[in-house]
């Protein structure tokens, strides 16, 4: 496939997953949602697989929802399916490995979280990073999101590929029934966050991004970039 924004190799046990919709920075849109999920499942189903690194083409590891979408057909389901991703990334049988060398944003916080958004994020960060991040929504380096206990850890950007290397092989030594069993340990509260809470965040994302305040800023900002 040609068109494809999410890309599948699978090369010494580690099944990498790559974004790759440069047209919209690797937007959380109906397609790519689409086709991460595909290849998550793959990667899930697959016996040779014991670790998923996921990663981005670009600057941009993932700027959020689609604006364009949500201006034009909502974001309900769109919500939900960002929800359910999130479930998926954390109840997955293998550990996920996410490999960040630029930006995120909104519900790309949230993926990086997991391996709406204020279900995974906020269960990470200390509660205090919570509430300035979010509140004050200024953005903030790698070396602070490490800080603030959204990321494991920060290299400078020369080192980034080693270091990510270097923990795809550690895990990919483990066996699978191993962690398995101990990820579904380490994440059973979040788990238990993202049911009780999951739809009603989705509803509550959803109503926000329709109000006339979001529109248009939304608009806006669609605009600025033309």
């Amino acid at each position: 496939m040609t068109d494809e924004l999410v890309h599948y190799a699978l090369a010494d046990a580690v099944a990498t997953i790559t974004l790759d919709s440069p047209h919209n920075r690797n937007a959380l849109s109906r397609q790519l949602v689409t086709e991460l999920f595909e290849r998550l499942e793959r990667a899930g189903a697959d016996p040779d697989v014991k670790v998923v690194l996921l990663r981005q083409e670009g600057r941009v590891f993932c700027s959020g929802a689609d604006l364009s979408e949500a201006t034009t057909v909502g974001m309900a389901e769109g919500a939900r399916r960002i929800v359910e991703l999130q479930r998926l990334i954390v109840t997955m049988d293998k550990p996920v490995v996410v490999r960040v060398s630029g930006a995120v944003r909104a519900g790309g916080i949230g993926i990086v979280a997991a391996a709406i958004i204020s279900l995974t994020v906020h269960a990470r960060m200390t509660p205090r990073a919570a509430s300035l991040t979010t509140l004050g929504g200024e953005t903030f380096s790698g070396t602070q999101a490490a800080a603030y206990g959204l990321v494991t850890t920060a290299v400078p950007g020369a080192q980034l590929d080693d270091a990510v290397a270097t923990v795809c092989a550690q895990l990919a030594t483990g066996a699978a029934q191993g962690l398995r069993e101990s990820k579904r340990i380490l994440n059973a509260d979040l788990v238990r966050r993202i049911d009780a809470q999951g739809d009603e965040m989705a509803e509550l994302s959803a109503r926000l991004f329709a109000s006339d305040a979001a529109r248009e800023a939304m608009t806006a900002f669609l605009n600025r970039k033309k």
